[in-house]
Order: structure tokens, then C-alpha cells, then sequence
């Protein structure tokens, strides 16, 4: 098939052809948001799931919905070195910006301006790698005392009083939530609790890995009130189907049922790989429809492919100590698997590999799914690491 026809589309966050089997999530979002900008009581939601499971893109469906309807986005990724401040100062001064066009609302947005600043001035000092300025004086008392749980919740306060002035809602998109600090992430709750205390239209839309259920009831124990947790899992059969045939389909092109099979075999009915599968067999076959043996061709291709960039990419990032604890994890096999099982295939007793199972743990690459046990956050790198390190 010709290359530049391709309908597929592998990437981080990348918005695949054919988005199947998220419709409900992406209408129970839309509802909260339109109840929350009404003044009406409606949870904030946190998607959570696995690697490659697309929660970027729902992220990305749920934000763009939300402008069409007229609302306010403050749009952040959360990085693994950097402080909620930090990121969270320029996305609202962006958000205030948007907003303060309207004549009506130009007094609340320029008191959320100067709680701002105020904010800015304080974590500045605070947070060395906060290095926005904000050209707004503060307001003395308010968003200023260097206490990050009140501060925030006074400056979020600010921005919801805009937005209610302005009859629309503020929406916090933050990707990869787990990779804020606890101490900053308990603050961020305690302000959205407020927030919605006060009925302010401003809340907060969210995507990370699993182990961010845990996080945030450590951070506050109200958390499972205060969010709607909605898992993000891999695809039924038929909506894997939808997303991989579909747009070939659009294209002319079909796929032989026995081809169908081998891909959802393999891929388990994880988008990312869907899509990187479908390009493979795309891109290897010269005519339609495509069948066994090129989906066959395809597995080989993109394996290939993934094992040099998105699994690579995340086993570089470990220490030689941290790449011996997955390795025994992959030797049980896809897991979840006893913490007890690992450190007995390491030949060391669990308190000992327990501080590499943390830091593991804080780069993203496992989570614990119930107490005791662990699993990868990336689907099929067990497979990898058989491939690729002799135990």
C-alpha cells in the first residue's frame, strides 16, 4: 500500500483515525463540565490506566469539547522534576488572559490577577524553580502566606470567581498527575475541595498511571469523594476491531478475518499498539485485502520498531540495580506479581529490594494494584525485557 496513504497514526497522544469505544467516557465528562459551569454539584474525574491505553487522548477529546462549549482550559503535563507552581502559574495566567476581554468580568479577573502575583511572589522564593513573573502587583492577604494548601485554594478561588463572573467554567487539564509531589498534590485537593464547597465553577479533569488512586487517598483521605475515578482499560474485541479496520475501510482497504485475529492477539486490544500494528501491516502489504501472513509480518515489524524506541526509551531511564528487580519480574511472567516472589528470584529478602521497588514505582514504570503486589505500567514490556536481557 502507498506509504503516504497510511491512515494510522502511532504516538504519544497522538488522536488515532477511528477513536472507538470512548464515547461514554468522553459524555461523562462533557455532563460534569456543563453541571459544574451551571453551579450544579459534579465531581472532578481522574482518568487512570496503563501506558498506551490513550488517556492522553481522552484528555485531549474531553479539553476540546470543552472549549467548543465555551469553557476555559488550564492546560498542564506534569513533569517528574518540576513543582505544581511552577507549572501551574503561566497555564492561569493564560486562562485569566482569555477571560479578560469581556468588560463585565474584567474587575474579578484582575483580583484572581493579583492573587496571582501574589502567589507568584511567595513561591518564587519557595520553589527555585518557579521563573515566571507576573506583571501584577499582589493583594495583600490573599494567595501570600507561603502555606501552599491555603494559598492555593485562595488563588483557585480567585480564578472561580472569574469564571462564574464571566458565566462559563475554569477546567484543569493536568496529564501524568502522579508525578506531582504528594505535600503539593494534597494542597491541590484541599483547593478543589474548597472550590467546590463554595460551588465555584472551576475544577479539575486529570490523566495518570494506576498507582494515582493510591496517591491521592494518601494525600487526602475526602479524595474518593471529592473525584470520580474512571479506569481507562484496553479496548472490547469489537471496539479493537472498529479501531483497526475502520480506517482502512475509509481507505478501501480491508483486512482478512484470520488477519483481524493474529493483530488483536497480539496488540490485547491496546490502542497504542493497534495503531502501530496497523501501520506495520499497512505499510508491508501491496494488496487488499491484507491477510494472516502480513499481519504475521506486521508483528515482527513492529516489535521490532517498539523495542527500539517506546520500550527502549523507558529502560534506559533505570539503573543497572533498578533493570535486575524488573528483570526478575518479567521472569514470572506478565504479572501482577507478590513483592516476596521477586526478592526470592533476586535471592534477597523483600526489605532489602524494597527501596528499588519505590523509586521503580516513582519513575512510573510499575504500581502496586493491591497491597503486597506489582505489575509494569507498560503493557507487553515483560515480553521485552525476555527479548532483550538474559536473566
Amino acid at each position: 500500500m502507498d506509504p503516504r496513504q497510511n491512515p494510522y497514526a502511532p504516538g504519544a497522544g497522538t488522536k488515532p483515525p477511528e477513536l472507538a469505544g470512548r464515547d461514554q467516557i468522553i459524555d461523562r465528562a462533557a455532563v460534569s463540565l456543563d453541571r459544574i459551569r451551571q453551579g450544579r454539584a459534579a465531581r472532578s474525574m481522574i482518568l487512570y490506566g496503563l501506558r498506551g491505553v490513550g488517556k492522553t487522548v481522552l484528555l485531549t477529546e474531553i479539553r476540546i469539547g470543552a472549549v467548543e462549549r465555551g469553557l476555559i482550559p488550564v492546560s498542564i503535563e506534569a513533569p517528574e522534576d518540576r513543582s505544581l507552581p511552577s507549572i501551574l502559574i503561566p497555564a492561569l495566567r493564560a486562562a485569566l488572559l482569555r477571560l479578560s476581554h469581556k468588560d463585565a468580568v474584567k474587575a474579578k479577573v484582575n483580583e484572581a490577577l493579583r492573587a496571582l502575583g501574589s502567589f507568584t511572589k511567595v513561591f518564587k522564593m519557595k520553589y527555585s524553580d518557579v521563573e515566571f513573573s507576573v506583571d501584577m502587583a499582589g493583594e495583600a492577604g490573599v494567595a501570600d502566606s507561603g502555606d501552599l494548601e491555603g494559598d492555593l485554594a485562595d488563588l483557585l478561588a480567585a480564578v472561580g470567581e472569574a469564571a462564574k463572573a464571566a458565566g462559563t467554567a475554569a477546567v484543569l487539564f493536568i496529564d501524568e498527575l502522579q508525578y506531582i509531589p504528594e505535600e503539593q498534590l494534597a494542597a491541590l485537593i484541599s483547593a478543589l475541595h474548597r472550590t467546590s464547597q463554595s460551588q465555584l465553577p472551576i475544577t479539575l479533569v486529570a490523566a495518570g498511571l494506576p498507582q494515582l488512586v493510591g496517591q491521592t487517598g494518601r494525600a487526602k483521605s475526602y479524595a474518593e469523594r471529592l473525584f470520580e475515578f474512571v479506569h481507562v482499560d484496553k479496548l472490547d474485541p469489537q471496539a479493537a476491531q472498529d479501531a483497526l479496520c475502520k480506517p482502512a475501510e475509509r481507505e478501501g482497504v480491508a483486512f482478512a478475518p484470520l488477519a483481524v485475529a493474529e493483530i488483536l492477539t497480539q496488540t490485547q486490544g491496546y490502542p497504542y499498539f493497534l495503531q502501530e500494528w496497523g501501520k506495520h501491516a499497512w505499510d508491508i502489504a501491496e494488496i487488499s485485502p491484507i491477510d494472516e501472513a502480513i499481519s504475521k509480518a506486521a508483528t515482527e515489524s513492529a516489535l521490532a520498531e517498539l523495542d527500539q524506541s517506546f520500550f527502549r526509551v523507558r529502560m534506559d531511564r533505570l539503573t543497572p540495580t533498578e533493570k535486575l528487580y524488573i528483570r526478575a519480574m518479567a521472569e514470572l511472567g506478565p504479572g501482577p506479581h507478590r513483592s516476596g516472589d521477586i526478592a526470592e528470584k533476586l535471592h534477597k529478602p523483600v526489605s532489602a529490594v524494597a527501596p528499588v521497588r519505590n523509586k521503580l514505582i516513582a519513575k512510573g514504570m510499575i504500581y502496586s494494584p493491591s497491597y503486597g503486589d506489582t505489575a509494569f505500567t507498560v503493557p507487553l514490556f515483560d515480553d521485552y525485557i525476555r527479548r532483550t536481557m538474559p536473566f
